[in-house]
């Protein structure tokens, strides 16, 4: 047996298929015309930028919007003006070709990258490298392995997968994967869990030890890996991978059911999305609306900003597409992770507490904000779409585009054009200023909605990215849940809708609480929807009101984890 780290659960047994790219020999060479050297570069960028484009709108539609976040980010990368800028004067300035001029720059790039203490900067590395590798196959003409063409039962074993070879993986035919290197935190890793693909990795000296075509059985829970194995054990595993596909296959029973708990308390169970291609999974899985329409995937992956009509078209058809549902759209918030070129945003020193979300949109009202919130208006004629304003500190922020949505109204009524003239504008409540003054919150706006990650990571004073202070990051410390107690309990007196739109919202640990404290929504990923609902369904919120008083009662957040954990097994 070999040991690995468990990367994505469930069990994998299969025929195994090992993947090697063809190593490419990069030469540095002389070249005679380093402008035609310049425009061959451009070429093979503008493909490999079109080969991404593809890959990333193909991922958001089969998996989803965030796991397609990953390749976007790639794009990203190959916009950046100061790393292309870079290997065009490497290319002029020293008549060398683009080959070796991109294996200089972006090795140097991804070199800085590592040396970071910042996790998600190491990831960035990975991703250099990744991008630096497919613009050169296209400058060589070189194929690559067709990763998206592996037979059925195949077990998929690597050195290491890069994002780009991971997001094009069929996963009906691919029963696990297993690699020598990588982590639990990786990219790679982070697919595979959203293409539910059971996987291990950081599996030390593997490849040497299996050869193609060898009987392979993976555990993705446990990290452990069997080639060849006994019969005793195949079996084993045989039986365990069959009650992993029956628990999958008895969620689907829970399609078309509501969501309600024993004690008869309905709450809506809905989906977080990123393009309008995204309904599709709200649907599969049984949503019961959008509590989080992500817009500013909309001005990403392009050169120039999305026109009004473009916008409406895309908020018309998820609003179509779920008749009558609700539709929470959150307006455009970008600065702090999320960049965009063609905005021409100066450098933030500190993004996440700078020029960002609502201070940038009432900012720049007329270019950004204005055709935005009038796109919505439109929208909200032919289905039940709700606004949200990101990144909200104080209601002076909230009434100013309440002020700009009332204009807007009258000028539409002018020109005779159809909206909800009774649209809901609510708040996404992320900080902790709103938290703390959500009572006056409440009074004025429409509904809540409360963003898990960052109001943790703000309420704790806390990068959620940098691994050194990552066990300060956690919803379940008493602060944050206060936090979130607090919120819900504003809302409800204030008799206004109260969701949450942050990943916890389908934690089962947390579920409990939140039922508990009274929350309306809930709002995840689209494939986390029918097991939170099977949890909902064998719960009562009477009852859950001594368990919710006892995790309050605890001063340190692994004394809530650990009572929430044992609570939950015990179900």
């Amino acid at each position: 047996m070999y040991k690995g780290t468990n990367a994505s659960s469930g069990i994998g047994i299969g025929k195994a298929v090992i993947v090697e790219e063809t190593e490419l020999v990069i030469e540095r060479k002389t070249v005679a015309d380093a402008a035609a050297e310049v425009e061959r570069f451009k070429g093979a960028l503008e493909k490999t930028m079109k080969e991404t484009e593809a890959l990333a709108a193909d991922l958001a539609t089969r998996v989803g919007e965030k796991e397609a976040e990953i390749l976007q980010g790639h794009i990203m990368l190959l916009q950046d003006p100061a790393l292309t800028g870079e290997i065009e004067n490497t290319i002029k300035g020293e008549c060398i070709c683009s080959e070796f001029a991109v294996e200089m720059v972006c090795t140097m790039y991804a070199n800085v990258f590592a040396g970071m203490d910042d996790e998600l900067m190491q990831q960035r590395a990975t991703d250099m490298r990744d991008i630096k590798t497919r613009m050169q196959r296209v400058l060589m003409d070189a194929e690559s392995v067709n990763i998206a063409a592996l037979p059925e039962g195949t077990i998929l074993i690597a050195k290491d997968l890069t994002p780009s070879m991971t997001a094009g993986i069929n996963p009906k035919n691919v029963m696990g994967i297993v690699t020598e290197l990588g982590g639990k935190t990786s990219h790679s890793a982070i697919l595979a869990r959203a293409l539910e693909i059971p996987a291990v990795v950081a599996v030390a000296d593997f490849i040497s030890g299996v050869k193609n075509g060898d009987e392979v059985i993976l555990d993705g829970d446990q990290g452990d890996v069997y080639v060849n194995p006994e019969a005793s054990v195949e079996k084993e595993y045989t039986a365990k991978r069959d009650e992993f596909l029956a628990a999958k296959e008895e969620l689907k029973k829970y399609i078309g059911k509501p969501t309600i708990t024993k004690d008869g308390v309905t709450v809506e169970l809905v989906a977080n999305i990123g393009k309008p291609a995204d309904v599709d999974k709200v649907l599969q899985y049984d949503g019961e609306g959008v509590g989080l329409f992500r817009t500013e995937f909309l001005f990403m992956d392009r050169n120039s900003m999305p026109t009004e009509e473009e916008q409406f078209e895309a908020y018309k058809k998820v609003a179509e597409a779920l008749k009558g549902k609700p539709v929470i759209i959150r307006t455009l918030d970008i600065g702090g992770d999320k960049e965009i070129p063609y905005m021409g945003l100066e450098k933030d020193e500190n993004p996440f507490l700078g020029y960002r979300a609502i201070r940038l949109c009432l900012d720049r009202k007329e270019d950004i904000y204005k055709p935005q919130l009038r796109a919505l208006l439109r929208a909200s004629a032919f289905g039940n779409i709700k606004i949200m304003i990101p990144l909200v500190t104080c209601i002076d922020e909230y009434r100013e585009v309440r002020t700009i949505i009332d204009e807007l109204m009258l000028e539409m009524d002018r020109q005779g054009i159809e909206y909800n003239k009774d649209i809901q504008v609510g708040i996404m409540v992320e900080t902790a200023a709103a938290s703390l003054i959500a009572d006056i919150f409440a009074k004025e706006v429409d509904f809540f909605s409360i963003g898990t990650n960052d109001l943790t990571q703000y309420t704790m004073s806390v990068d959620r990215g940098n691994d050194k202070i990552s066990y300060l990051y956690s919803t379940f410390n008493p602060a944050v849940l206060r936090s979130i107690k607090r919120i819900i309990t504003c809302a409800r007196e204030a008799g206004i809708m109260v969701g949450m739109c942050g990943e916890a919202a389908s934690d089962p640990m947390l579920i409990p609480l939140l039922l508990a404290f009274g929350l309306n929504e809930f709002s995840m990923s689209a494939s986390a929807i029918l097991y939170s609902r099977k949890l909902i369904t064998n719960l009562s919120t009477e009852e859950l009101q001594e368990v919710a008083d006892k995790a309050m009662s605890f001063a340190t957040t692994k004394e809530v984890e650990d009572y929430m954990r044992n609570f939950v097994a015990g179900l």
